[in-house]
Parts: C-alpha cells; sequence; structure tokens
C-alpha cells in the first residue's frame, strides 16, 4: 500500500514543489506567462527588482519542474521565448485563485499589519484590543 506524501517530512518531493511554488518570483514568473509567451527580457521588464541572474535561475528551475517551456530559435542574436507547459497551466490556475484572494484581502492584511505594529492584537473574541508584550 502506497503512503501518502508527507509534506512536512524534508525529504518528501511534495514538499520541494511547495518549495518552489512558494517562491515570490516563481509564482511571479507564472503570473507572467499565463498572459502567453513572453522572451526573457520582456519578463525582466515585467518583473520589478528581478535580476537577471534571478531570472534566468527561476526559469531553469520551473522548466526542470516541467511548469515552463523554453524554446530558442536560430536568430542573430538568439530569440528565446518561454511559455507555460499544459502542467504550469494548471498549477497557473491556483496561483490565479491565490492572487484573488491575496487583492480582496489586503486590506484586513494591512490593517492587521498596523495593529500588530502598534502593539495591538484583537482578543480571542476580536472585539478589545490588548497590548502585545513580546520582548
Amino acid at each position: 500500500m502506497l503512503r501518502r506524501p508527507d509534506p512536512f517530512q524534508a525529504l518528501c518531493p511534495t514538499r520541494r514543489v511547495l518549495d518552489r511554488i512558494g517562491d515570490t518570483w516563481a509564482v511571479l514568473i507564472l503570473i507572467a506567462l499565463d498572459d502567453g509567451t513572453l522572451r526573457f527580457n520582456e519578463l525582466r521588464r515585467r518583473i520589478e527588482n528581478i535580476s537577471q541572474k534571478m531570472l534566468s535561475q527561476t526559469l531553469k528551475s520551473l522548466e526542470r519542474d516541467g511548469l515552463v517551456r523554453r524554446e530558442v530559435f536560430a536568430t542573430v542574436p538568439v530569440t528565446v521565448e518561454y511559455s507555460l507547459t499544459e502542467l504550469g497551466r494548471t498549477l497557473s490556475q491556483t496561483v490565479h485563485q491565490l492572487t484573488l484572494w491575496a487583492e480582496t484581502h489586503i486590506g484586513e492584511i494591512e490593517e492587521a499589519q498596523q495593529r500588530y505594529d502598534r502593539g495591538l492584537t484583537p482578543s480571542a473574541s476580536g472585539r478589545v484590543p490588548l497590548p502585545l508584550n513580546l520582548p
């Protein structure tokens, strides 16, 4: 009988996949490629603050995982285009849902962060703010 993977175990393959898709750059690349095929420099311009090295490393990892397709055209200079594979499209749907959730709840998250930063947190009932006594 096959055991279900346990992502809490360090060597679990599921955990390695979760690590990959939990990476900010990987998520942003998946979102960008969901709109269609892009060249390397188009991706770099689209994703602010990503270095050339980080974009290259992340694209290679996503390609290795079967999520991104890299296509090279024999032009001068060489043209390289990236697109989502079918597997990548299935993940992109999930990432899209996470993006919608983040957009819907960003106000609540920012309010919680501001309360926390002021040293206040809601009580268990959610009504009375209590000061935080953190070291």
